[in-house]
């Protein structure tokens, strides 16, 4: 039987905090096909390219951003995914604190904008898909890593930690709990700063711990408290 010849291609689907919800940063084709139309950023892997490396490489030229927190999301593969041909792409979950979701729109890419993750406008190829594993994705992970901590700029309140936690997983929280939780999982490290919140007084400063491992299972957030 003949190999049917195939390319393979990198989508990142980049989350940030945003107006008190999940975003998911899109870019508006530049070019056919679906000109015109919203996409995650990605494109073809080069010949001797690792990737990672493609995933990085396609999101700094269609956006602009760079340095941030990736981890390979899935891989996609029907057959009829882009009209082009036979398509395999590698998806990439990305995460973006403030300080780090600047984007701008670069030389494939018309324009860059950060959308309403959980319902965003019609976009091209089998990019929902992509965009619905990586929500998912990122509310399970929510349970059991560090990646929702790698939403906020650091240092960063327990408060603004906990507003995070109620964006990804859609439901308040009780502050006592999610603070005992947290602080008993020695993910964090206080600083020696402080930060005033309304009328409070000053609120202690967390970091992630450089010695905290990316997955908490051995100790376990396991929301709902």
């Amino acid at each position: 039987m003949t190999p049917t010849p195939f390319l393979v291609a990198v989508d990142v689907v980049v989350f940030a905090i945003r107006r008190g919800r999940l975003e998911a940063l899109l870019v508006r084709r530049a070019n056919d096909p679906y000109r015109g139309r919203w996409a995650l950023p990605g494109g073809f892997v080069e010949a001797r390219e690792d990737l990672e490396a493609a995933a990085r490489r396609e999101l700094r030229e269609e956006t602009g951003l760079a340095d941030l927190h990736l981890e390979q999301l899935y891989t996609f593969g029907d057959p009829k995914r882009d009209p082009r041909g036979r398509v395999i792409s590698a998806a990439y979950l990305a995460v973006a604190p403030p300080g780090k979701s600047a984007a701008r729109a670069g030389s494939d890419a018309a324009a860059v904008a950060f959308h309403a993750a959980r319902q965003p406008p019609a976009i091209a190829f089998d990019h929902a898909a992509v965009l619905a594993k990586a929500v998912d994705r990122l509310r399970t992970k929510s349970e059991y890593s560090t990646l929702p901590l790698r939403l906020l700029d650091s240092p960063f309140t327990l408060s603004e930690l906990q507003r995070v936690y109620e964006v990804l997983l859609e439901r308040p929280l009780d502050k006592r709990n999610f603070r005992k939780k947290m602080l008993a999982l020695e993910a964090l490290e206080e600083t020696r700063g402080f930060r005033r919140e309304g009328a409070h007084r000053p609120a202690k400063l967390y970091r992630l711990s450089p010695r905290s491992p990316n997955l908490l299972k051995e100790k376990g957030i396991l929301f709902p408290f």
